[in-house]
């Protein structure tokens, strides 16, 4: 994982709340909002997010074995609030790319830093399959 379990945990609780406030205006941020798995109670998690081809790329920065990766799995899609809109997405897949070409180039250097080499590509709803 690219960032620590403490870490994240301190986020979750306070980070998260004071970002959640703006992430969903903001450039290449964004509010997942999922299930939870178990609870079935909705969630929204702050996330760095990137629009491509006919969907979105959002980076994992704690990576893959987060409780919104695996809920957004099990659901099949979530929605994303970013930049004042909400999107529905759907197929979501997990890729592991160790340069993080997808990203623009000071990103990609953050990611670098963070050892962040998993993302999630998701499509939105009632674009053609890839």
């Amino acid at each position: 994982m690219p960032i620590p379990t403490g870490v994240a945990r301190f986020n979750r609780r306070v980070s998260n709340r004071l970002i959640g406030t703006f992430a969903g205006r903001a450039p290449g941020m964004g509010m997942v909002r999922h299930v939870g798995r178990r609870s079935g109670r909705a969630y929204e998690t702050p996330v760095n997010v990137f629009a491509r081809d006919g969907g979105y790329i959002i980076a994992l920065t704690y990576g893959a074995d987060t409780d919104w990766v695996k809920n957004v799995l099990a659901a099949g899609g979530c929605e994303l609030r970013t930049r004042g809109r909400v999107a529905r997405l759907r197929h979501p897949r997990i890729v592991t790319d160790a340069g993080n070409r997808w990203a623009p180039l000071p990103v990609r250097l953050v990611f670098k830093v963070i050892r962040s080499t998993q993302h999630m590509r998701l499509e939105t709803v009632g674009t053609a399959g890839r």
